[in-house]
């Protein structure tokens, strides 16, 4: 059994929706039930995933970690390590 719903959406989370849609080769209806089903909105504002693929780095997993190497590095910082 299905069910329909309709969604009022701020047009930047649709344009960010259509996009990754396009991405995946998917209607914006069918991406929208993948994300929903597997818990996952999938429309996050990520402000450095403008960067990725732009970069040349030595760390492989960059774009899937830099949330990670950010905080690490404030920590050292806020403990003083890298003065």
């Amino acid at each position: 059994m299905t069910h329909s719903i309709t969604l009022e959406l701020p047009e930047t989370v649709y344009k960010k929706l259509v996009e990754k849609a396009s991405k995946n080769g998917k209607r914006v209806e069918e991406f929208a039930v993948d994300q929903l089903s597997n818990g996952d909105s999938g429309v996050v504002d990520d402000p450095f995933e403008k960067f990725i693929g732009s970069l040349h780095t030595d760390v492989p997993d960059w774009a899937d970690n830099h949330d990670k190497y950010i905080g690490e590095q404030l920590m050292r910082e806020m403990r003083g390590e890298n003065e």
